[in-house]
């Protein structure tokens, strides 16, 4: 129990949480408990919402003349009213919010007198009674009996105009989640999407998996690395940036179809796309081709999004996103012809290529970097905005894909392949490479360029190359970036809108 100032003197100064640490040591002085843990709900706001729903049957004399069983009911003081021996209050639960009533005549006086003098909004208070209705009709708990549960020694913001500052709603989100129902909801509907994703693939023999968050070397991407310590070791240790090469590691192990729900971490800048810590799916299947994984991707999405919002065709921004029709197909070398106005003798050569990118107003990295990264800049910069309903883009350059097989008859060029929603990238599609010999050379490749000072190369991890060299069956790989769909599925425009506690800058005191 927590011990509290029990004088009953009022504060001297009229701040408000003052006033309100006085109205707890009042609550103390009468009889009450600071902070108890003793009252356990026996309903909800919807069930009796629900239950008392006819007007008909259950009008305001059918509930005086038969009064309802006693009721508990816990939640938060959203509304406070009060008209002389009259109280009306609405308590919002986990569920929803409901009216509850208080009167001298009901209540008795002591109650009434304690609740009147003791309680504010954004209280937390369990009450019992029975179901009544008020003249105008609304569905109200009758309260014989309250308990103040968590005295609210804060005001909530104004309830007519809520948080608008955006960024006070990132730093605070209890605050948030406490007044807009809007935002309960998007994480409600993420909640739900994850669940619906690991119904699809457990149904369909995935098994979730779960791998190392620290990592000697971070692999599975190029990314920048958080990095830190582990004192009792003496050990320099990464933050994972993906949980790929562990996967990998599963299926030479003998698991065939393994997925894995992760938050990785990646030391790169903060925008509406991108926050330091996100979640990703990722899953391979054995036997499995980047065609494969793209239809099955296909079928995840269309079962997520109907299952989620109820519907094949979702909102987002100006735009109605319809995931019923095949997914577009279209390689990387079409869209930059087609797209983005480049000609064939254009992207022949990586001087015509950088020439032509400049011109369109592309800013391409002095000296420049290889041909195939020059083609994906373009990608990136000129076609990827244009991408609104659900595209597949294919094949890219082996210098920017150094886990991916390469297409047979098409050196240089990989069996990758990227979906684009709403004009950003959402997920990556892969026949996996599991030539050892190819695989340690594209490693080779990866040291070169770290050596020069690419901080996001990727290391070579010869444990891994090991591992393939025991035998890694051939494989489909998926990643899919669950915070960037959660942004689709509820029309979100910002990733710290989809992350309940993004990561801030702290505010100078």
């Amino acid at each position: 129990m927590s011990t509290v100032n029990t004088t009953p003197d009022a504060p001297e100064i009229s701040d408000l949480r003052a006033q309100r640490e006085f109205k707890l040591n009042e609550y103390v002085r009468r009889g009450g408990e600071a902070y108890p843990n003793g009252f356990t709900p026996n309903a909800t706001t919807v069930q009796l919402a629900e239950t008392y729903a006819d007007a008909q049957t259950y009008s305001q004399q059918a509930l005086h003349d038969a009064p309802t069983p006693v009721f508990k009911l816990a939640g938060r003081v959203m509304l406070l009213r009060a008209f002389g021996k009259l109280i009306f209050a609405r308590i919002q639960d986990g569920a929803g919010q409901l009216q509850i009533s208080l009167s001298v005549d009901a209540s008795g006086a002591e109650v009434f007198g304690l609740f009147n003098d003791c309680i504010d909004m954004g209280d937390i208070i369990g009450v019992e009674g029975p179901m009544s209705r008020t003249n105008k009709g609304e569905l109200t708990l009758s309260v014989q009996k309250f308990t103040l549960l968590t005295k609210g020694l804060q005001p909530l913001p104004d309830k007519y105009h809520g948080m608008a500052d955006v960024e006070a709603r990132y730093r605070q989100r209890y605050l948030d989640l406490i007044t807009s129902p809007e935002t309960r909801h998007v994480f409600e509907v993420r909640s739900r999407a994850i669940s619906a994703i690991r119904g699809f693939l457990d149904d369909r023999g995935f098994l979730e998996v779960e791998t190392p968050v620290l990592q000697v070397q971070a692999g599975g991407a190029s990314a920048r690395p958080f990095k830190t310590h582990h004192n009792a070791l003496d050990l320099e240790l990464n933050m994972r940036i993906a949980p790929e090469l562990f996967l990998k590691r599963l299926l030479v192990g003998g698991f065939e179809r393994v997925y894995e729900l992760s938050r990785n971490f990646r030391n790169e800048g903060i925008s509406v796309k991108h926050n330091p810590e996100f979640t990703m799916l990722e899953f391979y299947s054995a036997y499995g081709t980047r065609e494969d994984a793209m239809q099955l991707m296909e079928e995840m999405l269309r079962h997520t999004v109907t299952k989620v919002c109820g519907n094949h065709a979702i909102p987002y921004g100006e735009h109605v996103i319809d995931f019923a029709p095949d997914f577009v197909k279209m390689t990387m070398r079409d869209a930059l012809l087609n797209l983005a106005g480049f000609t064939e003798a254009e992207l022949e050569h990586i001087d015509g290529l950088a020439a032509a990118a400049k011109a369109k107003g592309v800013d391409v990295p002095t000296p420049l970097p290889s041909y195939g990264e020059v083609f994906q800049l373009c990608f990136e910069e000129l076609v990827e905005k244009q991408l609104i309903q659900p595209t597949y883009i294919m094949d890219y350059p082996i210098e920017t894909s150094p886990l991916v097989r390469q297409i047979p008859g098409r050196h240089g060029w990989t069996q990758r392949a990227e979906l684009y929603i709403a004009g950003r990238e959402h997920g990556e599609f892969y026949s996996e490479l599991n030539d050892p010999i190819d695989q340690r050379s594209r490693f080779e490749r990866q040291a070169e360029q770290a050596r020069k000072g690419n901080a996001e190369a990727m290391p070579f991890d010869h444990d891994f190359l090991n591992a393939l060299e025991v035998g890694m069956p051939p494989a489909l790989g998926v990643g899919l970036g669950i915070d960037r769909l959660a942004m689709l599925l509820t029309n979100q425009p910002s990733i710290r809108d989809v992350l309940l506690f993004p990561l801030m800058k702290p505010k100078a005191e």
